[in-house]
């Protein structure tokens, strides 16, 4: 199961059922929120940020900092904490799409596919 949100939802989400998660995406949010349940998330994690929002590039990075499975963030350039700007949403659908194919192909071939 793959998992996409545009809050801390699917972090949480993750936390609970790890064995299930193969893969999360988070747009936006505030993962720091979720510090406590980050320890228990086993599955790849791609954040997404507004490139023009400081703020949630450096919450974003901590949070990624506390995980121990693996993790990237996407910065969408020239884009604000909403992603309102136009193109933002496109290259969001693009790259979490990049990011599931990826992860689950992965683990199809590892054997490990939940």
């Amino acid at each position: 199961m793959c998992l996409f949100g545009a809050d801390t939802s699917a972090l949480l989400a993750a936390a609970e059922r790890p064995q299930r998660v193969s893969a999360v995406v988070i747009r936006g949010g505030r993962p720091d929120l979720t510090y406590d349940a980050l320890r228990r998330v086993q599955a790849p994690v791609l954040f997404m940020v507004g490139g023009d929002d400081e703020t949630d590039l450096r919450i974003n990075q901590e949070a990624a900092g506390r995980l121990s499975a693996p993790s990237q963030i996407h910065v969408v350039r020239g884009a604000t904490h909403l992603f309102h700007e136009p193109g933002a949403l496109e290259d969001i659908a693009t790259a979490a799409r990049q990011w599931f194919v990826s992860h689950l192909e992965s683990g199809r071939r590892s054997g490990t596919g939940r």
